[in-house]
């Protein structure tokens, strides 16, 4: 059988012998070309779950040029927002962040107010941005603490709510979160750093083990120019990119409590309980559950296990 050419567009005589082992002529014309749109991603030939960089757009000419020329007003926005953020009470920075172009949206169960005897109550959330904490926070009206792993010391500084760096020994996390949860509020973030994409990473099993009962919470978020997250060495930057998007969106759906020691009155381990709250929050929110870790991003993103 006589040997044909695969390409796209004119195939000349000088590039025919570059592809004499293809057996294919294909030739796209101007009228295919004109049809040609993204690829969505339920369509990928494998699910896209960790990516890195701060664009989150096409960067063709014309988004990039606007994406320069944006560049000093967002900073200035985005210091005006951090400032509200940091000196305001919730009952003031709301509305203005809000007149700010932050927008927000708060979803909640009957049960959201109802309190513990002795005053203290465990959220859990998805993590999506270092703001996570301050939204639930916000959308309660009081602050709370939120256990961190590696965040760098500079946000730690920067944040208007009490942070607790964890250590990453079971047992010993586990006696700290216990003894965050007997003095107030405490917000765990059970799969241990942020996803973009629509999944969910494995739930800790400590979130389990540490209290009677949680309440989970539900978290989307949306961008349009820069994404909020990364695993470099600017980590830092990470709120600083999200607050200088144009119009940033928030979502925070408080479900309804539940008990850790049984499933639908069956008594459970905390691994089963773990993967159990997070097909809950998952399904809430329509996002695929996964089994990778905080160990499986970094190793793939950055080349470490993700500490700072």
């Amino acid at each position: 059988m006589e040997d044909r050419v695969i390409g796209f567009g004119h195939v000349d005589l000088a590039h025919h012998q570059l592809f004499t082992h293809c057996k294919e002529v294909c030739l796209v014309g101007e009228a295919e070309k004109r049809r040609w749109h993204p690829l969505p991603s339920s369509q990928y030939p494998k699910p896209l779950v960790f990516h890195d960089g701060r664009i989150a757009f096409t960067p063709d000419a014309i988004s990039t040029l606007c994406m320069f020329l944006w560049f000093p007003l967002g900073f200035a926005l985005a210091f005006a927002r951090a400032l509200v953020f940091l000196c305001l009470p919730y009952a003031l920075c709301v509305p203005l962040l809000a007149f700010l172009g932050m927008h927000s949206r708060l979803i909640t169960s009957d049960d959201k107010e109802e309190r513990r005897g002795d005053g203290s109550q465990l959220y859990i959330c998805n993590h999506r941005t270092l703001l996570d904490g301050l939204y639930i926070s916000a959308a309660l009206g009081r602050h709370l603490t939120a256990t961190t792993y590696s965040v760098s010391r500079i946000s730690e500084w920067f944040s208007p709510i009490r942070t607790v760096r964890l250590t990453r020994n079971r047992e010993e996390d586990a006696a700290r979160m216990k003894k965050l949860v007997q003095e107030g509020d405490l917000l765990v973030c059970p799969e241990g750093t942020t996803c973009r994409e629509p999944y969910l990473l494995r739930f800790s099993q400590l979130v389990a083990e540490i209290s009677r009962e949680v309440v989970p919470v539900a978290l989307e978020s949306w961008v349009s120019m820069f994404y909020g997250t990364s695993t470099g060495k600017l980590k830092f930057l990470d709120p600083l990119y999200f607050l200088m998007n144009p119009f940033p969106c928030y979502e925070v759906e408080f479900m309804a409590r539940v008990a850790t020691g049984a499933i639908g009155g069956k008594e459970c381990s905390s691994y089963e309980m773990a993967n159990h709250l997070q097909a809950e929050i998952g399904t809430r929110l329509g996002f695929q559950c996964t089994s990778l870790t905080r160990k499986d991003k970094y190793l793939l993103l950055a080349g470490n296990e993700g500490t700072i």
